[in-house]
């Protein structure tokens, strides 16, 4: 194995198990497993025996069977492990202090996708404040982003379009990992809580997710592959829109589509655009689909699969905000944004809480120049690209 993650390392190190003398809890999801496929739960069951004594879990639930935003996850017993399993998805997605009473150390274990949009970030630092005011301490168990550690992309979050899926001041396509991000959240946010990172061993930022080695477990249900993790900066646009995101199909947020589309006639124009644009390092392929569930469920849609060619010049963030700014366009009036609510935020428009801005929104609506849209992008990035600097692990 080139990468080693921190769970890896706690099942590997029987040390590191004496410097957690207390009673322990386990934030953790589907993907939560070591190189082996071994679920961590197992792991803390074999190491840590009594005192590991709560399991938590984010959206889309523990096993990951829980689909799309506002479906809540129930709170529960597991029937073999024997343990109460707190949802974060529920009626909160701040941890109670009565879920968190006995505990003296919890462990976060989630496998996050590099982008703003992906909630998992915000569940860690929904616990990080939860356990700052009880004294408990946090231990980030890190692991790869999956899109790469250098690759930045996008605006920053602006404060007053904060929601879940956006808390704190972020660029869609962050370039850090869960336990840098919880570094940040220490230093520069203000979540004072007492904070160890069991760092991986072998991850260098360059490398995306085949290149470590690791078993790609679906780190929530519409993310198959690590191909969709590399598109979702993009395609997850499309959540706040009428324009199928490919949920319902197996290549989910790789493939967008409309039934108003005929893929094939429309390709040269769009290709040309895309290229004056300075787009690369991917092939659009014209795809007819019919979704199982969600949006056009039972009907065909004609569309595209992003196929990525060049990881390194591909940038998704900026090829969704052009295809959205096309689809705008060629779809008229029969394109149209998804009304609220989404993601608990009842009045804002759902492609806005998505952008972290009405700035992009505005830009597609007004048919905006490809030098706005850059001027959207570097808005506040320096403070963000200094503040990041001070906090990365490798």
């Amino acid at each position: 194995m080139r990468v080693v993650t921190g769970l890896d390392i706690i099942k590997e190190r029987n040390d590191l198990i004496k410097m957690f003398p207390g009673r322990v809890g386990y934030l953790a999801h589907a993907a939560s497993v070591d190189k082996n496929l071994q679920h961590g739960i197992s792991i803390f069951k074999e190491k840590f025996g009594q005192r590991f004594s709560r399991i938590f879990s984010p959206q889309h639930g523990l096993v990951g069977d829980v689909q799309d935003n506002m479906i809540e996850s129930d709170h529960f017993r597991h029937p073999y492990f024997d343990l109460p399993v707190y949802s974060l998805y529920s009626e909160s997605r701040k941890p109670t202090a009565e879920m968190l009473e006995g505990l003296d150390h919890v462990f976060i274990d989630l496998q996050d996708v590099g982008t703003r949009v992906y909630t998992y970030i915000y569940t860690m630092t929904y616990m990080m404040e939860a356990c700052a005011e009880l004294g408990i301490q946090v231990v980030v168990i890190d692991r790869p982003n999956p899109i790469g550690g250098l690759q930045i992309e996008g605006n920053i979050l602006e404060s007053e379009f904060a929601s879940f899926v956006g808390r704190h001041s972020l660029p869609m396509r962050h370039g850090m990992t869960i336990a840098e991000i919880a570094l940040m959240a220490k230093q520069q946010w203000g979540i004072d809580c007492s904070l160890e990172i069991l760092k991986m061993e072998g991850w260098q930022r360059p490398m995306y997710f085949r290149e470590t080695e690791l078993p790609w477990v679906l780190p929530s249900p519409n993310l198959a592959t690590p191909e969709a993790a590399l598109t979702f900066p993009g395609s997850v646009l499309f959540e706040g829109t009428n324009v199928s995101e490919g949920r319902g199909t197996t290549r989910s947020l790789e493939i967008i589509g409309h039934p108003e589309i005929e893929p094939y006639g429309w390709l040269e124009s769009l290709n040309n655009d895309l290229t004056f644009a300075g787009c690369a390092g991917f092939v659009l392929r014209p795809v007819n689909f019919i979704p199982t569930f969600q949006k056009y469920q039972g009907k065909i849609c004609g569309g595209y699969q992003i196929h990525v060619t060049d990881r390194d010049v591909f940038r998704p963030w900026k090829l969704g905000q052009l295809l959205c700014r096309a689809l705008y366009k060629k779809l008229g009036d029969t394109f149209q944004w998804k009304q609220p609510p989404y993601e608990y935020e009842y009045e804002k428009l759902p492609i806005d809480i998505l952008n972290g801005t009405d700035k992009l929104r505005k830009w597609i609506e007004t048919d905006g120049s490809i030098e706005e849209l850059e001027e959207i992008a570097q808005a506040s990035s320096r403070t963000f690209l200094e503040n990041r600097q001070k906090v990365l692990l490798y």
